[in-house]
């Protein structure tokens, strides 16, 4: 049976560098979450902390209602999938999955089966008997999935595990990923700095930097409500333009780019003063009358005609037009104003980075 994941104020040092800065989540029985953000953020040292791996120096790591702080790892109830695969190379495909299940000590009669479902889960029950040196990069992983899967553990962590097959083979296996998860329902925890990644494959995201929590949320939410610039940086593209708001009138603050274009939109609370603008590339489009620049470059990428357009201002601004909405993309060196909608950009206070838009 899967477990909820519940994260109490974790801390994690390493001499006077702090690594997990009293992180708190509450990760839900069969939830499929994903810790993401930069190389050295703590997402890997927070799961090698549930995992048991990492010690951990202050706060709770509990399994459901259970504290599992001092539990070693062997003991605790979960499955990892590594970066590396870890798989033993003097073992076979079939004797590789049923390892996990071997050291529980399952009965002989029940193992063969088990093991025969999770390579069928995987689809590469046809390599049963193969060696992990007659593998390709993506049956390894598949191999660690069945492994990893087939003890059934109450939770599964899993480590950057795609980040060593090629474009196409990620995607693939992500996909296989999701599925399994959904199928099996096992309380997942995975670890990646891809964005796009952690989009589509989780039902929430916590994005972290240095050793603390940005945002946690559905990726939708995370996406189109990024709760600060760090955020709107991470995940996707954002394009940010510095202005100064008049929200004495929250309903309908004011906004002043420093070109003198203006815009009204609705505010959390009042507030006047330098701001930051934060406007994601598909956010922006053409229009007749808006904020006025030209276009240095436009590229075509199938879908969508990714353009650069260089502001009055001299800042340039990243704009994405989609082909099916358009006959031919944009000559550069042609004059263009730009305009969105106020109700879909976020908007920053400059100085604590709160965000204001609603």
């Amino acid at each position: 049976m899967s477990h909820a994941v519940i994260i109490k104020n974790a801390v994690k040092k390493y001499g006077d560098f702090t690594a997990v800065n009293g992180i708190s989540l509450n990760i839900e029985q069969g939830e499929f979450f994903t810790l993401l953000g930069p190389s050295g953020c703590g997402k890997t040292t927070l799961l090698r902390m549930i995992a048991g791996f990492n010690t951990v120096d202050g706060g709770e790591i509990c399994f459901d209602e259970q504290v599992i702080n001092t539990l070693p790892a062997h003991k605790r109830d979960i499955g990892m999938v590594f970066q590396n695969y870890a798989i033993f190379p003097h073992l076979n495909v079939a004797d590789n999955v049923a390892y996990g299940l071997k050291a529980r000590k399952v009965p002989k009669e029940q193992i063969i089966p088990r093991v025969d479902e999770a390579l069928k889960m995987v689809q590469i029950d046809q390599l049963k008997a193969r060696q992990p040196n007659e593998l390709s990069g993506g049956q390894q992983q598949r191999v660690a999935l069945a492994r990893a899967f087939v003890i059934e553990p109450g939770v599964l962590l899993m480590d950057e595990p795609l980040s060593n097959l090629d474009a196409k083979l990620r995607v693939q296996m992500r996909t296989t990923i999701k599925k399994l998860q959904r199928r099996l329902g096992i309380t997942t925890v995975y670890v990646t700095h891809d964005q796009e990644e952690a989009l589509a494959i989780s039902d929430r995201i916590a994005v972290m930097n240095q050793g603390n929590i940005m945002q946690i949320g559905k990726p939708e939410e995370i996406y189109r409500k990024p709760a600060n610039p760090f955020v709107a940086n991470f995940i996707g593209v954002s394009n940010f333009i510095d202005c100064a708001v008049d929200g004495q009138d929250p309903a309908a603050a004011t906004v002043k780019l420093h070109d003198g274009h203006s815009f009204q939109m609705p505010l959390r609370k009042p507030y006047s003063g330098e701001v930051i603008l934060s406007a994601r590339p598909e956010q922006l489009f053409f229009s007749e009358q808006g904020i006025p620049g030209k276009i240095n470059m436009s590229t075509f990428l199938g879908d969508f005609i990714q353009y650069e357009v260089e502001l009055t201002t001299g800042q340039v601004l990243e704009l994405n037009e989609y082909t099916k909405d358009v006959d031919s993309a944009k000559p550069d060196g042609e004059e263009v104003h730009l305009s969105f909608n106020p109700k879909q950009v976020s908007l920053y206070r400059k100085d604590t980075e709160e965000v204001l838009s609603c």
